[in-house]
């Protein structure tokens, strides 16, 4: 029992690495030797999970071959268009002022209900409106209105803006992160300050607080605190 617990153990750190080392996409993102890649991952992971006879490197040296040639088939297709085109692929215009390539649809085998279906998912109903469209190497439907049909921005109607940002998260959970607290050029009296003006007497009191660009806190407290 605990030789199968402990070879559970680090075949998920070892699978956990590898999909670290391939970068922060979703699924749906992968490229098509990425998600290749990731379901061989998870077919050779398994190997000595079912079968407690078969050394755990058996497991370890195929997900570590994997990784080592995905990154090198990263490199390569980072430095040559052609050899990306080839493994990777190339993004294909599927629509053009508003009217279907017959052509690149039959080609990618990709019918009309398909297309349809992921305007409508992406909010583009009307084939007309759109003034091109590209089918990307991982899947994804990009889409580009027509000038006419694009939607009214803020610049156009000349309304001033301000710059935006994110929020910074200064506690969580009780525990300040210093790193956010210094990114915002604050200190903890400042911050101690600010819990006082809200009547917070400890930081394990505090369960989120934030920072908006404005500069503006937003502090909750914890539940059992704040019934």
């Amino acid at each position: 029992m605990l030789n199968i617990f402990c070879r559970t153990l680090i075949i998920y750190l070892v699978v956990i690495i590898a999909m670290r080392l391939m970068g922060k996409r979703q699924i749906g993102e992968f490229e098509p030797s990425e998600f290749v890649i990731t379901i061989m991952i998870s077919e050779v992971a398994t190997v000595p999970l079912e079968n407690v006879s078969i050394p755990i490197f058996h497991g370890i040296i195929p997900v570590v071959t994997l990784i080592i040639a995905e990154i090198i088939l990263s490199f390569f297709c980072l430095k040559n268009s052609r050899f990306r085109n080839l493994f990777v692929g190339r993004p294909t215009v599927i629509i053009q002022n508003g009217v279907l390539i017959e052509k690149e649809l039959k080609r990618l085998r990709y019918n009309l209900e398909d297309i349809i279906e992921e305007l409508r998912n992406s909010g583009y109903p009307n084939i007309s409106e759109i003034e091109c469209a590209v089918l990307e190497t991982n899947g994804h439907l990009s889409v580009l209105l027509k000038p006419e049909y694009s939607p009214v921005t803020r610049k156009d109607l000349s309304i001033p803006t301000e710059s935006s940002s994110i929020c910074h998260v200064l506690i969580k959970d009780g525990t300040v992160l210093f790193s956010e607290l210094s990114r915002v050029n604050k200190d903890m009296n400042w911050l101690n300050s600010q819990l006082k003006k809200q009547n917070i007497k400890k930081l394990n009191d505090v369960f989120f607080a934030c920072i908006d660009p404005a500069g503006k806190v937003y502090i909750q407290k914890k539940e059992e605190e704040s019934k």
